[in-house]
């Protein structure tokens, strides 16, 4: 008779992670939308961006990123040096899915003297393609101040380039692309939210549709949203409009405050394939690694770098933008990696 499979619980698996961490020398990274037990787990709770550069700053040798596939070729972009580990291979985003590098040249040659924007939701490939990226935070600075004469190619969320666009008074080539999950709250279920709980605030995730962020009280990224609540005073009470694993951090860093999800349907699978035995596994066995070739990795390196050292000064052959009205809800947003 072979050896029965014991379930290990959770205590023994953190332990056990602890001690590979130790001996990997490793830093582990959640993504905000992570479950519950994996955020509590890692060193490092933030937006895609912010915890690769936050990665790179470390002495760790390898890197642990609990997100999906896009955000560890971007820690492996910014830390060519470490190792980087995806616990779960399968974890993938159907935004990122939405351009391809191929696609992405094509549209350059339609549009010659367009600046190439590219929210950093997408592959290293596409990346390489790219003038400049972007984060959630940062898009309508980036836009902003881009000079006028030269047409805008904002890849590869639609949302969130028409709410830069919007914003910023800018014509933008929007791509075809979006967040599944994002585009899934509909302005019935904010409506359904308010009237449940009256008196709420209603922040959402630009990478809502157009029309939801039209009900908004506050349109921001996940560190946007988190910097929000904190302003806000004891009692106050929040409808979320993002993936549903923001409001574990919302409430662990609010617990005088009330979240509520805008839909229990705003979860993402990918986000939360993610289980501490893939952490484990992937300490254990150095199991799923991350690489980037080179060549890509360089070119996509510039463009992250591009926005990381933009001082949102305009070319002095540039005129400046005229000032934009502020949407309802929005907040200065400073060229930051949220």
């Amino acid at each position: 008779m072979g050896i029965k499979n014991q379930d290990i619980s959770a205590e023994d698996l953190i332990k056990q992670i602890n001690s590979l961490k130790q001996k990997r020398e490793a830093v582990i990274l959640a993504h905000n939308y992570q479950p519950p037990e994996i955020q509590d787990l890692a060193d490092y709770t933030g937006d895609s961006l912010e915890l690769s550069i936050i990665a790179a700053k470390t002495e760790a040798k390898v890197i642990v990123f609990c997100g999906v596939r896009f955000m560890g070729e971007t820690a492996a972009i910014l830390s060519p040096e470490k190792t980087v580990l995806l616990p779960v291979l399968e974890a993938g985003c159907t935004l990122a899915d939405y351009a391809t590098a191929e696609q992405v040249r094509e549209m350059k040659k339609k549009h010659p003297n367009a600046i190439v924007v590219t929210y950093v939701n997408s592959s290293a490939e596409v990346k390489a393609e790219s003038d400049i990226c972007c984060t959630s935070a940062n898009a309508i600075d980036i836009v902003r101040t881009i000079d006028l004469s030269r047409p805008i190619i904002f890849v590869s969320d639609y949302n969130l380039g028409h709410y830069a666009a919007k914003i910023t008074k800018r014509e933008i080539i929007l791509w075809d692309g979006c967040c599944p999950t994002h585009a899934l709250l509909s302005t019935f279920a904010v409506q359904r939210a308010r009237k449940k709980w009256p008196g709420a605030q209603v922040i959402m995730h630009p990478e809502c549709k157009p029309d939801v962020l039209e009900l908004a009280d506050f349109v921001g990224s996940t560190s946007g949203m988190l910097r929000y609540a904190k302003q806000q005073p004891a009692g106050a009470s929040l409808i979320v409009g993002t993936e549903i694993g923001l409001l574990h951090r919302l409430q662990k860093e609010n617990p005088d405050k009330t979240f509520y999800p805008a839909s229990d349907y705003l979860i993402c699978p990918m986000m939360k394939m993610t289980t501490l035995k893939n952490v484990k596994d992937s300490l254990e066995k150095m199991q799923y690694v991350v690489t980037v070739p080179e060549n890509i990795a360089m070119r996509a390196r510039a463009a992250v770098n591009a926005m990381l050292n933009y001082k949102g000064t305009p070319k002095k052959s540039t005129p400046p933008s005229p000032p934009a009205e502020k949407a309802k809800g929005e907040t200065e947003i400073s060229i930051g990696v949220e």
